[in-house]
């Protein structure tokens, strides 16, 4: 993501749609029933995540963003269990809605040896009543930068709801972006964005899609019969297409799959974060790819985190490499993320004025030391005060964009100071490299870092010798 474009910082977004209890029982079958001719399954552990509309929040919450909900639950044990969950995030419940005539949504999902053997819903689809609509209605907020309809066709967004709201966010010139469910898309007029996926939007016209022809056809169709600004469509190995002012199409970028549950979840949410902060809808549709990209990889309903997403793109070689040049402020908080996924953070650091083999090979063998290798560039001034006043040959950000471009250099952060110990004070490195030459000296950070290293220079390769072979070669003014 180009960090200039993200204008808010900490984003306000509302998810208004179906909340769900995700219930999850794991066991082993080793016999059949005397009963009857079933599968027995001995029951060995259990858990309980949020569903349906929640995916969608904790994406959200993983990439950062301050997250309101509204919903309608029953006044039931689910419910209770819903709220403390939302409640624990730090999520606003004041648009969460009680009515006693419903069941709070649960799916239990009976799972052995990896392969789900049944599932029962306790859950009610009726549409909510008039009155739980105008609660939701009367205590909108004019302060979310994104609304965002996670409709599961559970009856929570009916179409008075649906209307008003989408009627609410355009009055206060406010996104709304909707993933539809159903044939009868016309609750979904006006709003910015839709994002069905294939079938449904195959379902919702009559048409079917076979190839980029029909393609453009279902989403100019879609487009005009709803009033609709923008709509993506999913397109699952394809990729999405975006149906804007104009039409284009974004390949996917997922190396592996494994599971597609709640990707349209992880879109929905990733769309709405990047227009919130700032992105034209190519580049939020650009990072919702990535974004789908990531959860596809992963094990059921998943999410994917802004640095989960850098390293996703930095492994694909899709990345901008700018991106991959942080500030003090940004490398203490992705070091932290690191670190929670236990990652071993290698550090490095140089002036590394004229990109030669020399530092490349040192900087292949630091990488292989750990997971994450952060190179520190001595800034512009800081070269000058070290080198002399003819050098750097290269500028700071020159010299840092060329080291983050290489594979094995996974982030740059250019400092002021003569030595690194403060920017190592923030990073906290497992293992500290440095050149071989340093072998019998005090190693700055040596104190902050787990362990330090070394590494042997090749022989003969310096960006002094080369500024000398220049200045003989070409008989110029000494460079020095």
């Amino acid at each position: 993501m180009h960090n200039q474009k993200l204008k808010n910082q900490n984003p306000h977004i509302l998810v208004v749609g179906d909340l769900m209890c995700d219930h999850y029982l794991f066991g082993k079958v080793e016999r059949i029933s005397p009963e009857a001719p079933v599968q027995v399954v001995e029951i060995k552990d259990e858990k309980t995540l949020l569903g349906g509309a929640g995916n969608v929040i904790n994406n959200l919450l993983a990439l950062g963003v301050r997250v309101s909900v509204a919903s309608v639950v029953g006044d039931d044990e689910n419910a209770v269990w819903l709220k403390n969950r939302l409640g624990s995030k730090g999520i606003d419940l004041s648009l969460i809605v009680t009515q006693k005539d419903r069941h709070t949504s649960k799916k239990t999902r009976i799972i052995s040896s990896n392969q789900q053997i049944v599932r029962f819903d306790k859950e009610s689809k009726d549409d909510i009543l008039r009155q739980s609509e105008d609660e939701i209605i009367s205590n909108l907020r004019d302060d979310y930068d994104v609304i965002l309809l996670s409709d599961y066709a559970k009856g929570v967004l009916t179409k008075r709801l649906t209307k008003k709201i989408i009627d609410f966010a355009n009055e206060k010139q406010i996104s709304v972006f909707a993933d539809p469910k159903g044939k009868d898309y016309s609750k979904y007029n006006g709003a910015t964005l839709i994002t069905p996926n294939k079938l449904e939007a195959q379902t919702a016209t009559g048409l079917s899609i076979s190839d980029d022809v029909s393609l453009q056809k279902v989403g100019l169709k879609l487009k005009k019969e709803c009033e609709l600004k923008n709509v993506i469509i999913t397109l699952s190995e394809e990729g999405m297409a975006i149906f804007s002012k104009e039409f284009k199409k974004i390949p996917t970028v997922a190396k592996e799959v494994y599971d597609v549950t709640g990707a349209g979840d992880t879109v929905l949410a990733a769309l709405g974060y990047g227009v919130s902060v700032g992105m034209d809808l190519i580049e939020a549709a650009e990072l919702a790819n990535f974004a789908a990209g990531v959860v596809v990889g992963k094990v059921g309903s998943a999410t994917a985190s802004l640095t989960e997403i850098e390293e996703y793109k930095k492994s694909l070689h899709k990345d901008n490499t700018e991106d991959f040049i942080k500030n003090f402020d940004e490398i203490e908080s992705l070091v932290l993320s690191l670190k929670a996924k236990n990652k071993k953070i290698i550090f490095t650091n140089g002036c590394f004025d004229i990109l030669h083999i020399g530092h490349i090979k040192y900087l292949e063998v630091a990488k292989k030391m750990g997971d994450i290798l952060i190179v520190g560039v001595n800034s512009d001034e800081s070269v000058k005060r070290l080198k002399g006043e003819n050098r750097p040959v290269n500028t700071e950000f020159d010299r840092a964009y060329l080291l983050s471009a290489l594979e094995c250099v996974d982030y740059t952060i250019i400092f002021d100071e003569d030595t690194p110990y403060e920017l190592i004070k923030k990073v906290k490195p497992d293992i500290l490299v440095k050149g071989g030459d340093y072998r019998f000296q005090n190693v700055v950070g040596s104190d902050i870092a787990k362990e330090v290293r070394f590494v042997d220079f090749v022989d003969g390769k310096s960006t002094t010798n080369i500024i000398e072979k220049i200045n003989k070669k070409f008989d110029c003014e000494d460079i020095k």
